[in-house]
């Protein structure tokens, strides 16, 4: 029996070993306390119902438990990350605020304009926004986006100059008003901090750090920028360690990467929104009022941080987008996956005992996962297919 348990371990993670290097361990569901059976259920249930649900990963006290793939996807394949971004992005801003070169109170419109003197003019209503307006979405900016067309995402050769079109209607701080004018800011701010383009500061200060492989952070418009709030693409597992690094507050692997005080600063909710810190939300995922937060992308891609359990939940998807922010389709199929499928699954009554047959049957469901192709739940756009 337990040369048989040991085969099928084998035969169930082989298929990720090559990429493992710098990754987290993989590990029986069982060995780590966590019960496969739920699991498997939820795996089932997301087949049968042929949700384009790209990746799937659940990480427990930082061994991966579940690694999911669907439609022949790996390990190796990166995801159009969408607003999970902008979580990158705060996390950097944490970074310059260790080193003193910004702080949530600064004020932006000063800082960019000595960087783009040519933007002064647009910049002059933008002057008592500071960071932290920003990153709460409560700038009191008002942009209005011309869906499918507008030039702010991909089509302007000079993408801050279209976002300093935006009009300062409110002061700052008091609503709460999601839009995408916010991150280009931040990211900007980012760049004239760190003297040097976002995605390369990230590339040496969190990507390198933790070990990622196979990003790409798209987007880089005509003045070498990328966007702050979208563009960036990761390996699932790669989401991961963004979840764990959140987790242990700005720790990975003994060392100090982002101040333990930033992100106890951006998972806590902002005047503006109970359910929003800086670029992250606040229990929006799990239900009866556990600790968690996290990220969330158009479409469906998350990183759920839950502390209690001291785990990390990811998903990369195509699901779909009708509703709003707080209560989108993609966002209420992944709470049930979360809430009635992956808690359980975290939280059993006794502890699971690995064995034959339930490796087995994980093993076996990942396999049809990875062979099943599932049925996008909205339009796919040019950059929603997966990388390698």
């Amino acid at each position: 029996m337990k040369l048989r348990l040991l085969s099928l371990t084998a035969a169930m993670f082989c298929v990720t070993a090559h990429a493992a290097g710098k990754d987290m361990p993989t590990v029986v569901p069982e060995s780590a306390g966590v019960d496969s059976v739920p699991l498997v259920r939820m795996s089932e249930w997301i087949r049968a119902d042929k949700m384009d649900v790209r990746s799937l990963v659940v990480v427990k006290d930082g061994k991966i438990v579940f690694e999911r793939y669907g439609d022949g996807l790996t390990r190796d394949n990166n995801y159009e990350l969408y607003s999970v971004t902008k979580t990158i992005t705060s996390l950097l801003v944490g970074v310059l605020e260790g080193e003193g070169k910004l702080n949530p109170s600064m004020k932006v419109a000063p800082l960019i304009a000595k960087a783009r003197p040519d933007l002064a003019a647009q910049l002059a209503d933008k002057q008592d926004i500071e960071l932290r307006h920003l990153m709460s979405m409560s700038s009191g900016l008002s942009y209005q986006t011309r869906e499918g067309t507008d030039p702010l995402y991909y089509g302007a050769p000079d993408r801050l100059r279209v976002a300093v079109t935006a009009r300062a209607a409110k002061a700052p701080g008091t609503d709460f008003d999601y839009i995408d004018v916010n991150p280009v800011l931040v990211g900007t701010a980012v760049s004239v901090a760190a003297h040097e383009r976002e995605d390369r500061f990230a590339q040496k200060k969190l990507f390198e750090p933790l070990g990622m492989s196979h990003y790409r952070w798209t987007g880089v418009d005509e003045t070498g920028s990328v966007a702050g709030g979208w563009g960036l693409r990761l390996r699932a597992v790669d989401m991961a360690k963004i979840g764990m690094l959140m987790l242990d507050d700005g720790r990975w692997q003994g060392r100090q990467i982002v101040p333990q005080a930033w992100i106890k600063q951006m998972t806590t909710p902002s005047p503006a929104a109970a359910d929003y810190g800086y670029y992250c939300w606040i229990q929006h995922v799990v239900e009866k009022g556990q600790p968690e937060f996290g990220a969330m992308g158009f479409k469906g891609q998350f990183i759920t941080v839950l502390p209690k359990q001291h785990a990390v939940v990811v998903m990369t998807s195509l699901l779909p987008t009708d509703g709003g922010l707080r209560d989108a389709t993609y966002l209420n199929q992944y709470r049930r996956m979360v809430n009635d499928f992956i808690l359980p699954a975290l939280t059993p009554s006794t502890r699971p005992v690995a064995t034959a047959a339930r490796t087995e049957a994980l093993t076996e469901e990942l396999e049809r996962s990875n062979k099943t192709q599932g049925v996008p739940g909205a339009a796919a756009a040019f950059n929603d297919a997966p990388e390698s």
